[in-house]
């Protein structure tokens, strides 16, 4: 996940999901579903960053639950990061 701040009043979400390293495109689809989805719940808490998330291989393979909670980590990381910054 890649953050820098950004001049507007509200974060924004940029997906980078690679058919390199997911080659079905249903799982690609999946994992944007999920990653949008934990976006918009948690997105009153991020600071206005522009956010752009990579996916790894091995996230194809992650159930919907396993992919929500890694994302709820990365979302309160980079708040905390960033906080000072916005």
């Amino acid at each position: 996940m890649l953050a820098i701040v950004n001049e507007l009043k509200h974060p924004r979400l940029g997906l980078a999901i690679a058919k390199k390293h997911i080659k079905r495109a249903v799982d690609r689809n999946k994992i944007k579903r999920s990653t949008r989805e934990s976006f918009r719940l948690q997105q009153h808490q991020i600071p206005h960053l522009d956010l752009v998330v990579t996916a790894r291989r091995n996230a194809a393979t992650a159930d919907s639950k396993t992919l929500q909670d890694s994302l709820a980590k990365h979302w309160l990381k980079v708040t905390k990061r960033c906080a000072p910054f916005s």
